[in-house]
Parts: C-alpha cells; sequence; structure tokens
C-alpha cells in the first residue's frame, strides 16, 4: 500500500496477501489517474438475451454498447503510466478471454461480407475494468460457416474487433452445445437433475454428446494454441468449457490458466450423479485458479474433489501430491455507474414521468426475469396472490409488473412453462381486476435499455424469486437505479446474490409462498428510515464491487498466484501432516501452538450449570448494598435471526430488547441497586439506549466511563500507544471488501472485524488469514492485544480488558455516591469474549495466585522474559473475606519492550480509586453471582441461555420483596 504503512518492509512484497493489497492499491490509483471514458453512445438499445438460456446468468441487462466494448478490450492506456511502482510491467500484458459465444453475432450479407452485432452480456461490461490488459476473445460466432473462404473473410472482420473464431459445424453444435452443455450440465447445475422423460434414449445418446463435448473443447484449445504467446493469461469461462484447461496444460504445462462458474456448482451428493463427473473434475484442476461467484460453490466444487476423488481439501483450493490448485470465490457485479448516468438522460426521465402518471396512487412491484424454470415466476405470482387474498386493503393499491423474456421457445418444456405462467396470470387478473385495472402486467418481451432502467427507478419493491441462480444481477441494476425511491428489495436466498445483499434485502424461501406473500406486506409497510438503510447497505456493494473490479481481482489472483506455486511445490516435499499451510512458513507453525494452547484451555474449562434464579433472586433481596454488571450486546439487546436473514443490520444496530425496558427502570430507580453496563461498543451506541436510565455506563471495555446524570470521564492508562489503528484499518477494510456481509467497527481504543453473518467456514479462513497478515505487519512491533470471538476479531490496546477496568469503575462509583456501606450483593451477567471473563473471576474469592500476562511483543528476535509474580500490596487488599491476587487487573501494569527486556510500570494516578474499589466489597460466597448468556463453556458460575432469560431474570428482581 502507499506509503508502506504495514511495516519496514522492502518495497517488493513479501507474501501472497501483501501482493493482492498492493495491487488493489495500485488499481485504485490508476483509476484516480486513468477514469474510464464516458458512454459514447448511451441512446443504443440493449436487450436481454433470449437465445441462449445461460448466455447471462442473472439477467444482466444493462450492458456497455460497441463502441464501450471497443474501448474496453482495446484497453488504450498503458496501466503502468506515472507510477513508480518496482513491481508494475511497462507494457500490458496480454490477456485471452476463451468463452462459448464471442460477443459478437454474425450474419452473412454475400461472397465475403459479414454484418456484425454486438452482443450483450455480463463478461463484456467486466472486460472493461481491465486497462492494464490486452485482451482478446476467443469463441463461437454463432454461426455455420462450411466454406474456406467464407471462413477467412469472417475472421478477417472479426480481427477488427479483436475476436478470434472458433468454428463448429451444425452437428457438433447440436451434440456439443443443446445435447451435453444445455440438456445435461445446465439443469444439474440448477439442482434440476439429469433428464427424466426417455431415459433409455438419453443413457445411450449421452456418452456421444459428451464426446462431442471433448472434441468441442479440444478444437477451442487449438485456435487458443494458435495465438498464445509465452507470458499470455488464458481466462477460461462456464460449464461449456470445463475440458478446456486439461487440454490447454497438454500444449504447454507453463500456461497460465484460470477458470470461472458463471452458474451454481451444485452439491457433491447431485454432482456425483454426473456419469462423467470425475472426468470433469479433473479437467478443471488442471487450472491454477478456479473461481466461482459464491463461496458456497466453491466449497462444492472442494467438496465434489474431496468425496468423489478422494483428494485433499485444503483452505486454499485441492491438492493432488503436491499440485495445488487455487478455489475462490470472486462474486461479479455489473457497471453500476452506466445506470446511474442513465437516469439523467431525457428519454428515460421522460419514461419515468409517464410509468409515474399511469400508476399514480398505486404501489409498483416488478419482477426481470427469463422465461426459465429456474426463475421462480410462477411462484413469484402464487405468492402475489395470496398476498392480495390475505390483504385486501392493497387489492386496488398496487400492481406487479412482470417482464418475462421468452428463451428457448422450441423446447417444450419451455412451452409448458409459458402457458402456466399464462393460466396463472389470467385466473388472478379476472379474479382481482376490475375494467379499469388489473393487479398484474405480464410481459412476454425484453425492454430497451432506458424503459428498463425508468422501470427499476420508479419501482417500490423488486421481486427476485429465483429456485436457484448463479447471481441474478437484476437486484444490482435495481439497486443501482434506486438513488432517489429507495425501493425494498426482496432475494431469494438461492440466488448467488444474497450472499452479497442479503443485509439489506429481505431474503425469503421462494418454496414457501406463505412466506413470500407475507416479505411482500412487510416491504409494503416498511418505515422509510428502515428503508433508507437497508439500501444505503447494498447500494454501497453494487457501486464498489461492479463487474471491472471483479475482472480485475480474478486476473490479478490468477497472476500473483504461479509466482508461489515453485516455492509451494519445493515446501510440499518438506511437509508433514498439520506443520504447514500454504505460504505460511514459521508463522503458521505459531499461529497453530497459540490454537493448541487456546484449546487446551477451551478443554479444561468446566461447563456451568443453569443460574438457580430463585437462589439469586433471594439474596438480592436480603441485601442492603446491590451492585449489578450488565453486558449489552447479546445481553439486553433482542435476539436476532440465527440464520441472519435480517439480523445483520439489527445487529449492527445494537437496540435495547424491547421487553427489558421496563423491569431495567425499576432497577435503576432502586436507591440500594447500583447497575453497571459494561461493554465493548463505544459511547455513542450505550448513549443512544441508555440515557433515560439512572445508571452507570462503562463503554470499550470500561475505558470510558460516566454516571448517565454526568459527564464521560476516561479511564484509561498512561502511555498508551495507538500508532497502529490506521494500518490495522487498513487490513480490516480490506477483508471486509473480499468476505460478503461482515463488517468491521472502529472505537477509540479498538478495532472489531465481525464476520458473523458471512458464510461460516468462508469467514474461519478469512480470519485465519487475517491474523497471519497482522502478526507479520502492523502489529508485530505493537502492544496490542488480538482477542478473537466466535465469529470476530478484534485489535486493542494491551491491558484493556473489562477485568482490568473493574478497580477503577469501582473506585469511582464509590467516590461519586459517597459511598459508606459495603456492597453486599454483585451480580455480573454478560456474553464476553475469554479474553473478558477476567470480570467474572475479579470477585471470586480465594482464586489462585496468577502472573501477570507478558505483552505480544511479536517481533522475532524478542525473547519472552519470564515474569514474576507480583503480590498484591496491603494498602489495595480486600477485607478478610475476600482474599485475591490481582496481577495486571488491580495494579494497572503497563508493558513495554525495551529489546528484550519487559518492563512493568504501574498507574500511579488510579491507585485511589483503586482502594476504594476493593475496600468497598464485602462478598459472602453465596451474595455473588456471573453468569455467561449463552455460552455453553466459561468461566462464570452460571449460564442463562438467551436475552429473553435475562429479561426473566430482571423482571424476578424487581418483583422480589424489599430487604427489611
Amino acid at each position: 500500500m502507499r506509503g508502506n504503512k504495514y511495516d519496514s518492509s522492502p518495497v517488493t512484497p513479501r507474501t501472497r496477501l501483501e501482493r493482492l493489497l498492493r495491487e488493489r492499491e495500485l488499481r485504485k490509483s490508476s483509476r484516480f489517474s486513468h477514469p474510464s471514458a464516458e458512454a459514447t453512445d448511451v441512446n443504443k438499445e440493449a436487450e436481454l438475451p433470449a437465445n441462449d438460456p445461460c448466455s447471462a446468468e442473472g439477467d444482466h441487462s444493462g450492458l456497455p454498447n460497441e463502441e464501450e466494448l471497443l474501448e474496453g478490450v482495446a484497453a488504450a492506456r498503458a496501466f503502468a503510466d506515472g507510477c513508480q511502482k518496482q513491481d508494475v510491467r511497462p507494457t500490458k500484458q496480454r490477456l485471452l478471454v476463451v468463452a462459448n459465444r464471442l460477443p459478437v453475432s454474425a450474419t452473412r450479407r454475400g461472397e465475403g461480407l459479414w454484418q456484425l452485432e454486438m452482443s450483450v452480456g455480463g463478461l463484456v461490461s467486466a472486460l472493461l475494468g481491465l486497462k492494464e490488459f490486452d485482451a482478446r476473445w476467443i469463441g463461437w460466432a454463432g454461426v455455420n460457416v462450411p466454406d474456406d473462404v467464407g471462413r477467412r473473410t469472417l475472421t478477417n472482420a472479426l480481427a477488427q474487433k479483436r475476436c478470434i473464431p472458433v468454428f463448429l459445424d451444425e452437428a457438433m453444435v447440436h451434440q456439443y452445445y443443446n445435447g451435453y452443455c444445455n440438456n445435461i450440465l445446465w439443469p444439474l447445475f440448477h439442482y434440476l437433475g439429469l433428464p427424466q422423460e426417455d431415459r433409455l434414449a438419453t443413457t445411450r445418446s449421452f456418452q456421444s454428446q459428451f464426446d462431442a463435448y471433448k472434441k468441442a473443447n479440444q478444437m477451442f484449445a487449438e485456435v487458443v494454441n494458435q495465438h498464445y504467446e509465452e507470458g499470455d493469461v488464458v481466462w477460461c469461462h462456464d460449464y461449456h468449457l470445463m475440458f478446456l484447461p486439461k487440454c490447454l496444460k497438454e500444449y504447454n504445462n507453463n500456461m497460465k490458466v484460470g477458470w470461472f462458474l458463471h452458474t451454481p456448482f451444485p452439491s457433491s451428493e447431485i454432482h456425483r450423479t454426473l456419469p462423467s463427473r470425475s472426468e470433469l473434475l479433473r479437467s478443471v484442476l488442471v487450472a491454477d485458479l478456479v473461481g466461482f461467484h459464491t463461496y458456497d460453490y466453491a466449497r462444492h466444487f472442494v467438496s465434489a474433489c474431496t468425496r468423489i476423488l478422494g483428494l485433499e481439501g485444503t483452505p486454499e483450493g485441492v491438492e493432488d501430491q503436491g499440485k495445488l490448485t487455487r478455489v475462490a470465490a470472486f462474486p461479479i457485479g455489473i457497471d453500476s455507474e452506466r445506470f446511474i448516468r442513465a437516469l439523467e438522460l431525457p428519454q428515460v426521465k421522460d419514461h419515468m414521468k409517464e410509468l409515474k402518471q399511469r400508476f399514480a396512487g398505486r404501489k409498483v412491484m416488478l419482477g426481470v426475469d427469463r422465461l426459465d424454470m429456474i426463475k421462480g415466476i410462477p411462484q413469484k405470482i402464487l405468492a402475489f396472490e395470496k398476498f392480495l387474498e390475505e390483504n385486501p386493503h392493497w387489492r386496488d393499491r398496487v400492481v406487479l409488473l412482470q417482464i418475462a423474456v421468452p428463451t428457448r421457445t422450441d423446447v417444450p418444456e419451455y412451452q409448458k412453462l409459458t402457458s402456466q405462467v399464462h393460466e396463472i396470470v389470467g385466473r388472478i387478473n379476472g379474479r382481482f381486476g376490475t375494467l379499469t385495472a388489473v393487479p398484474i402486467h405480464h410481459l412476454d418481451r425484453s425492454l430497451d435499455f432506458h424503459a428498463l432502467c425508468a422501470l427499476y427507478a420508479v419501482t417500490d419493491v423488486a421481486l427476485v424469486t429465483s429456485l436457484r441462480d448463479g447471481m441474478n444481477l437484476v437486484s444490482y441494476e435495481f439497486v443501482a437505479c434506486q438513488a432517489s425511491k429507495k425501493g425494498v428489495l426482496i432475494l431469494s436466498e438461492f440466488a448467488g446474490a444474497a450472499q452479497s445483499l442479503g443485509a439489506g434485502a429481505i431474503l425469503v424461501n421462494p418454496w414457501n409462498i406463505t412466506e413470500v406473500a407475507s416479505s411482500i406486506s412487510y416491504a409494503l409497510d416498511m418505515p422509510a428510515d428502515e428503508r433508507e438503510k437497508r439500501h444505503q447497505h447494498n447500494f454501497k456493494h453494487v457501486t464498489t464491487h461492479t463487474s471491472q473490479e471483479w475482472a480485475a481481482t480474478f486476473v490479478s489472483n490468477l497472476d500473483q498466484l504461479l509466482l508461489q506455486l515453485r516455492s509451494y511445490r519445493i515446501s510440499y516435499q518438506k511437509k508433514k501432516k498439520k506443520e504447514f499451510f500454504p505460504f505460511c512458513g514459521p508463522l503458521l507453525m505459531r499461529s497453530e501452538l497459540n490454537d493448541t494452547i487456546v484449546e487446551a484451555q477451551l478443554r479444561t474449562r468446566q461447563v456451568p450449570p443453569l443460574l438457580p434464579m430463585k437462589d439469586a433472586v433471594d439474596c438480592y433481596s436480603k441485601s442492603n448494598n446491590r451492585l449489578l454488571i450488565l453486558g449489552f450486546n447479546s445481553t439486553l439487546t433482542e435476539s436476532v435471526d440465527a440464520l441472519g436473514r435480517n439480523g445483520q443490520l439489527k445487529e449492527i444496530e445494537l437496540k435495547l430488547h424491547p421487553y427489558i425496558k421496563e423491569p431495567l427502570k425499576k432497577l435503576c430507580d432502586d436507591p440500594k441497586t447500583t447497575i453497571v453496563v459494561l461493554s465493548g461498543s463505544d459511547r455513542t451506541i450505550l448513549d443512544d439506549n441508555f440515557n433515560e436510565y439512572n445508571m452507570w455506563l462503562a463503554a470499550e471495555n470500561g475505558i470510558f466511563l460516566r454516571p448517565t446524570m454526568g459527564e464521560w470521564m476516561t479511564t484509561m492508562p498512561e502511555n498508551l500507544y495507538m500508532d497502529w489503528v490506521e494500518s490495522v484499518k487498513h487490513v480490516f477494510e480490506y477483508f471486509t471488501e473480499r468476505t460478503p456481509r461482515s463488517h468491521f467497527e472502529l472505537r477509540e481504543t479498538s478495532l472489531v472485524w465481525n464476520y458473523k453473518y458471512s458464510d461460516v467456514e468462508f469467514g474461519r479462513i478469512q480470519a485465519r488469514d487475517m491474523l497471519q497478515h497482522l502478526w507479520t505487519g502492523p502489529i508485530s512491533n505493537a502492544s496490542v492485544d488480538v482477542v478473537q470471538g466466535s465469529r470476530s476479531v478484534e485489535v486493542r490496546a494491551v491491558g484493556v480488558t473489562k477485568g482490568a477496568a473493574i478497580d477503577r469503575i469501582l473506585g469511582e462509583i464509590v467516590r461519586y455516591k459517597g459511598m459508606k456501606s459495603p456492597i453486599d450483593y454483585v451480580l455480573c451477567v454478560g456474553d464476553f469474549l475469554t479474553k473478558d471473563e477476567d470480570v467474572y473471576t475479579f470477585f471470586e474469592p480465594e482464586l489462585p495466585s496468577e502472573s501477570p500476562p507478558a505483552a505480544r511483543g511479536m517481533l522475532a528476535s524478542l525473547v519472552r522474559a519470564s515474569v514474576p509474580k507480583i503480590p498484591a500490596s496491603k494498602s489495595v487488599s480486600k477485607s478478610s473475606r475476600l482474599k485475591k491476587q490481582r496481577s495486571m487487573s488491580t495494579l494497572e501494569k503497563r508493558a513495554i519492550s525495551h529489546g528484550n527486556e519487559i518492563v512493568l510500570q504501574p498507574i500511579k494516578q488510579d491507585r485511589k480509586s483503586m482502594r476504594e474499589g476493593s475496600s468497598v466489597l464485602d462478598l459472602k460466597g453465596d451474595n455473588y453471582f456471573s453468569c455467561a448468556v449463552g455460552r455453553k463453556r466459561s468461566n462464570a458460575r452460571y449460564l442463562l441461555g438467551s436475552a429473553d432469560d435475562v429479561v426473566t431474570l430482571l423482571k424476578e428482581l424487581v418483583q422480589c420483596p424489599p430487604s427489611s
């Protein structure tokens, strides 16, 4: 990164992650230096493809025109202009993009004369971002050319478009494309299974179709080999060319080959039904980098290789006898700027005005799909019917516009689907329509680009109910056009886009008609502020994760990967099981050791019993000076959806549990009860939620403290160095961008990266990758603690824990309240991280002495000196009832590394507070209750199942009779 903020390493990056960070920054700087040219012909009509069931997986309809494509493919500007980085090539690298179809449709107009028309597709748009590559496109032109003269003239014409044709005869197209690709692979990859009708005939013809498939892939490989030059990058696309990587590597084993799938990849149980399953998997594994839209698809692929081929799946990909094929997720996007610019065009504004007048007084719902089995159009319409049945007041106030683009109209299954949809639409319009209005407007046609943008812009609710979809870019297009309307997106959880837009959309199971109908009602009645938040979340993703960024990221990953394969193969020969991880070296060995120690500590912990609520309430009622220490997140907040469908925004906002407010208010008003909310959240969040309560707030793990009637004060130790924050922030930003549905929070003394709503396995892999980079770069010399939660990573200043802050907090409370009588009851409840569970043990009597933790100086040359135990001084000891050795938390020591020596410095200014806080405690063993919320293993004495149990406990405390 610019300025090399991470460490003092040389300019050349040392690890894969550092190289990817460098590439990311270079792309951003290049974007500022060489902004992409504006569209020169935005009036050109762009339509949804109707002739190929998978040519634009996801119904991507807003795409570049011819001049934009030529500009993007030609890539006229040099990427390295003005760049001073040592590792940037002075000339452009050639990129050969190999796909089933060229982005050009050819029509013969005479002897040697051809009319070329630019086609549309998400891949075409993506090439606009590859300014640093000299890109050529190889594929079938979509026309049969049997004569040599026609082939030669067409080749010359296509060369002007930087396209190279592959010539396939009609018999080959029928067997390879219509047969094996569309009749076998496409249904299987979309979970429709192998053909059920004429099973015997299909079985007999299967082998001939597969032979044609392999032969066609070989023909593609021959054309690539004819035009390949040393150093070229070859990027193969989609299930039509799964056999191609093997063919290319047989020509030249040193060729850089990547393969990307634009459809879903099914689970191993589905894929194993394919007769040619093993041969296709091994062919794809020959590629150096294999990419998918989502981590789910990548995981399914690795699982298929493990279960079908018996290979070893690793977090990096698939390993076979020292050969590593990296498998990763690269979610595609759209050219969002094209849609945003289109909304300012006069013709689009005119369309919008007409639509608003046409549907005045009615909410507009929109569906844009190919008329295909996987798009769930019948399910969508039936859900809309159920919504009208259950909500009669909406019948004349809402309209559903369904754009259904015909495709494969000569196939009986598609003809049957068309008839079914028409029948349902007619029945609903006859049932709920009037002479002047009908609830559903169904169009069996595509719309031009400008009309589609206008329709997106005036829509209130977009409904995407795909039964299985690789990505579905209609949802992206809708979001890009909603800057003014802030409409709601209802999105199928079976669309790949749900992985990226799930936090801002309403996720549904399209097979559950009742759920979809309920979601429609919720979307139409959604408050404006919630619509705004959901839209902003999705709009940010759509405008940053563009198709150009997708293409640049994939090619960059492929380019960087090849630099590491040689060292990986050498290391493999020395590998022992669980002692090596690709590209990590000694770092992972240290990480493995740390993980082993942590796991051993977890195993030795006891699982606490459930809280005896009656005993806790009885002791509370008999005490005279009570202290309640409560966590916030997952303790006092409302429980969110465990599946993460609609819970991410709720958790980010952190709102109080609605049923906890009344009992909490009564407890705060009790003069015998002092309540402290101890949280890792920042001060603003605590202020927003507790400003009306009479209590104490301790933010950022106790670093900031205030009574709700007073001002914030800091208990921050002296010499708390925070120079590491900016570099750690850059790393967290990078991993947030590459991990869908993750987010990070910047606090004053820490940074937290949360991946709770990301895919579990992918999030853990990303977290491990992040930790490896942090320890070798930004925090290698910093005095920080890295705290791993169940699905989070936090970097905080060393010694900042809830247990370390409790002495200072008690001291300030004693002085503020002028407390004379001792505290004789403590209830400590929270869902705290393992690092912060020292707050539970703080009040435990007669705990064994501890040694203070050494500072985390992670320099390789640092000798970890043994730190002697420091006994508690007499001046800060408790009463005889509470004898306890408090190491770092009591003396507030700070560890600062000086060469190879660790010096402990007590903070003198807090000793009075510390002495007052300790002396006021007068606990009997039975009067202390510590409870972990929702955790099975903990240092707490007891367990509470959830925040709902916390509500029950506080209500019981309020209702108990007062002490005599």
